[in-house]
Formats: structure tokens, C-alpha cells, sequence
């Protein structure tokens, strides 16, 4: 189910936040959490019913793994546990996700012929798995109590960070699904939700959905596309996957206040970075948290030199790519990623005003900086966007190439969208020979308009310093309808396939 329907907005989410507050009034706090983790079962069970099956066996296999950590007396048996939960967790993710990715390339290496399976990945997976594995390690390590099973299926299946994150943590989680005092309707709370799901619905189905469709076309047409229509193309990617994910952030806080559960903020304007390791501070915060708490500090983080510190950064986006994807794409995508952080952080160039500034030999101001990141982040997505290296390669060649065949208005058509309607008609009739320029001019606005919203307070910002006047409550109130009214031309999200 997405958030962006009309089965999702009209009937799930009231029924829901109905028998939330209803059975939380009657003071049925456990079949309460019980209702909720039902709902959220079918929420995810709704793509799929073979989707519920995966979640709910690796749900039960872990909570049986928890369960025999409470008989461990020893440090070998709690290491045993500990190797027992990576290994339940990383194979489960590996077959469903990496088993093809995998045959396939031992096949190609070793000339071998292992049958691919052509598994249907389960959306999520990604997400609800990290999310255990770092409860089965703190368990392990004695950083985490033994819950009720369902305490436990609740934390995992909340159904606002179960497809696309965050990736949350039992400490930040469990003790306020025990907290009776947030089981009381606030509207204060319930307000902003409203507002940061309506407008991160905005930024999915308004911005995203909308600069997807020349993006699409475009990463299908690449040997065709000349040095403009390629730039324009990759910067409405990077426009569409920040709306995307912001969007999808935005509304996954703005639901968990509509329940009085807080979850962590997960994106924080991350193109106003003036470099690539800030970025990272900023992009997909939990990802990095999760990355850092688990493996870079296990390998030995910051403690064991320099030449090492380097080595274990690069490991963290190197496995930060493959994450994202069974695809060399997202490898040399993560790659690219890592090489620049291992860049900020050997300190050659600074940023001025930063706490690096002091001890690096070169110094450049904020605005080149911004652009370094910016221009380097956008280059690393034809990786990240390309269906293959040969793809993604032909993408490289063609903004180098240096040449204009006049594809971009080819590429700027395809915005042939409802809201142009009346103004495409009126074109046709008095200048029909401009409507092929009105496009390009649209394509120019929209991405003048994603620039702006970019730059400007995020969504998180807007909520925590605007009082909820009657200026926000009309925005808000556009912005429902006007994407309500676009549901029919929505797409999923793009992290639901990671």
C-alpha cells in the first residue's frame, strides 16, 4: 500500500489512527499494540501476500533468536548468538536479494552454469532487516532487553518505517509504545503531522512523479542523448530522488505524530552541504548511523591510524552501495562515494569556516565548495540511475562529447502533463510551431522551481518555526488536493526497492 492512494489516505490511515486512539481510551494498551501491528502487517501484505510471508518468518526467527539469548550465561554462547543473528539476517538478505547477483557473476567468471532463481524481492527488505540485525547485536551485547513478542512486532512493523525506513533502534522505539501518556490523542502533535505528511505528499506526487517521467525516458534513450538533454536529465534525477526520499521522510515523521511516536529525522537538506562527507552527515542519516554503530566502528573506526581509518570509510560506503542494490552499478556507485569522503578526510583541501579549516593546507570558501559536492554528487547518480555500467558509462560519454542534436526538446515533451492542459490547447491553436519550445521552457521552470524549494527551509524547519497560521493551513490544504487529484499518475517510491 502507499501513502500516496487513495486506499491509503481514505480508509487505512482513519481506520487505523480510529482504533489506535479508541482502544488506547479504553485503556487496552496491549490488544491496542496488537491492532496496530495487525494493520501494519496488512499495509505491507497489501503489494504482495507472498511480501507477508517473508516478513513475518524473519520477524519469528529473530524474536526465537532473542529469546534463546535470555538462557546465555557465557561469552561463548553470546557470540554464538551473535553469529548466529548475522548470519539469519545477512543469508536471509543475501537469498532474497543478492542470490542471482551473485550466480550470475560466478557464472560469467568461472563459465559455470548455476540456475538463477528470479526471485521476487520483498520491498523493504532491506530496511526491516538492518533494523533487526542491529536489535539481535545490542541484544548480543547485553545493550538490549528481551521484549514481549508483541512489543517486538510492533517495533518492527510500524507501518510508517517499514518500507523506506528509518531505520530505527529498540531504545528510540520500545519505550514509547510502553509510554501510556503518548497513548492520548494531541492534537498539537496531531497538527504538525498533518502538515509534514501533506507536504511531503507534495514533494512525492507534485515534484517527484512529475520530473520522473523526462528522467525515465531519458536513462531509456541513452546512446540518443546529446551533452544538454543528458545534464538536464541527471540534474532532474537529482531533483527527483531528493523529492522522493525527502517526501517520503517528511510523511513517515508526519504519520508517527499522528500516533504521538517520534521517529528520527532521516534526511536534513542535504544539497546545502559544501562537501561530500557533510552530505553524508545530512542523506539518509540512519543508514549512516547504522553503518557506523555496526561496521566501521567494529573494524576498528578512527582508533587503529590513519592509512586504516581510511580503509574501514571506504568499506562503509563500498557496503552502503551494495546495500542499495545487486548491481555493479550501486558498487561503483558507493565506491564513488567513499573515494570522495576519503578525500575530506585526508584534509588536503578545507572549507572556511569549518573545523577542518585549521589544519588543511588548502582553503576554499563555502560556495566552491557547495559546488564541488554538488557537481561530483550528480556525476555519481549516473551509477546510481543507470541500469548497467555500459549505461551509465554511455551517459559519461555523452555530457563529454560536447554536442547539441536538439534532443533536449525531444526529452522536454514528455512532460505532457494535466496541469499544462488548457495551456498546451491554447498554444496549438495560435502557435503551434512553439509548443516544442513551451516544453523546454516548462522542463526549465520545474527544475527552477526544485532549486528554489532545495534551498530554501526544509520541511522540518517549516513545522518547528511556523506557527500553524491560516497562510500554512491554505498551503496545506492546496497541497492535499492538488496531489489527491494526482494520485492516478503516482509511482512508488524509489528507496522501496532497496
Amino acid at each position: 500500500m502507499l501513502f500516496n492512494s487513495y486506499i491509503f489516505v481514505f480508509l487505512f490511515l482513519p481506520m487505523t489512527l480510529a482504533g489506535w486512539y479508541v482502544l488506547n481510551h479504553l485503556k487496552a494498551y496491549e490488544p491496542a499494540k496488537l491492532f496496530l501491528a495487525g494493520m501494519s502487517l496488512w499495509f505491507y501484505g497489501y503489494f504482495n501476500i507472498y511480501y507477508l510471508a517473508v516478513i513475518v518468518a524473519s520477524i519469528l526467527g529473530n524474536y526465537c533468536l532473542s529469546y534463546m539469548m535470555k538462557f546465555s550465561r557465557t561469552k561463548f554462547t553470546s557470540r554464538m548468538g551473535l553469529a548466529a543473528g548475522i548470519v539469519l539476517n545477512l543469508g536471509f538478505l543475501f537469498y532474497f536479494k543478492y542470490y542471482d547477483f551473485f550466480f550470475e557473476n560466478i557464472n560469467g567468471i568461472f563459465h559455470t552454469d548455476f540456475n538463477l532463481k528470479h526471485i521476487l524481492l520483498p520491498l523493504g527488505i532491506s530496511f526491516f532487516t538492518f533494523q533487526q540485525l542491529s536489535f539481535i547485536i545490542d541484544r548480543c551485547k547485553g545493550k538490549a532487553e528481551h521484549y514481549s513478542f508483541i512489543n517486538y512486532l510492533t517495533f518492527v512493523t510500524f507501518f510508517p518505517q517499514l518500507i523506506a525506513g528509518p531505520i530505527v533502534l529498540y531504545q528510540e522505539m520500545m519505550p514509547q509504545f510502553e509510554d501510556t501518556s503518548k497513548r492520548r490523542m494531541n492534537f498539537d502533535n496531531f497538527a504538525k503531522g498533518i502538515v509534514l505528511f501533506t507536504l511531503g505528499l507534495g514533494k512525492k506526487v507534485l515534484l517527484a512523479d512529475t520530473l520522473a517521467i523526462p528522467v525515465n525516458y531519458g536513462f531509456e534513450q541513452t546512446v540518443f542523448l546529446d551533452t544538454p538533454s543528458t545534464l538536464l536529465v541527471i540534474l532532474a534525477y537529482t531533483f527527483e530522488i531528493y523529492f522522493d526520499f525527502s517526501g517520503y521522510s517528511d510523511m513517515a515523521m508526519g504519520l508517527g505524530k499522528m500516533f504521538n511516536i517520534e521517529l528520527p529525522a532521516n534526511f536534513n537538506s542535504p544539497y546545502k552541504s559544501c562537501s561530500v562527507k557533510e552530505l553524508w552527515q545530512r542523506w539518509h542519516i540512519t543508514l549512516s548511523r547504522f553503518f557506523i554503530q555496526y561496521v566501521y566502528i567494529p573494524l576498528g573506526g578512527s582508533r587503529k591510524g590513519k592509512a586504516r581509518t581510511l580503509i574501514n570509510t571506504f568499506m562503509v560506503f563500498f557496503l552502503s552501495g551494495l546495500w542499495h542494490g545487486a548491481n555493479w552499478t550501486y558498487v561503483a556507485w558507493g565506491s564513488m562515494q567513499g573515494l570522495l569522503v576519503i578525500w575530506d578526510n585526508i584534509g588536503i583541501v578545507g572549507i572556511k569556516g569549518s573545523k577542518e579549516e585549521r589544519s588543511a593546507k588548502i582553503v576554499i570558501p563555502g560556495w566552491l565548495g557547495w559546488i564541488f559536492t554538488f557537481t561530483f554528487f550528480n556525476l555519481s547518480l549516473f551509477f546510481f540511475r543507470s541500469e548497467n555500467m555500459t549505461s551509465a558509462f554511455q551517459m559519461f560519454k555523452n555530457l563529454l562529447a560536447f554536442k547539441n542534436t536538439g534532443y533536449l526538446y525531444k526529452i522536454a515533451a514528455r512532460l505532457d502533463i494535466p496541469e499544462f492542459y488548457l495551456i498546451k490547447q491554447a498554444i496549438n491553436m495560435t502557435m503551434p510551431d512553439k509548443l516544442a519550445f513551451v516544453y523546454l521552457l516548462l522542463f526549465v521552470f520545474l527544475l527552477a522551481v526544485s532549486a528554489f524549494i532545495i534551498t530554501g527551509k526544509n520541511t522540518l524547519e517549516i513545522v518547528s518555526e511556523h506557527p500553524l497560521d491560516s497562510k500554512l493551513c491554505f498551503l496545506v490544504t492546496v497541497v492535499f488536493v492538488w496531489s489527491v487529484i494526482s494520485f492516478s499518475q503516482v509511482s512508488t517510491f524509489i528507496y522501496f526497492n532497496f
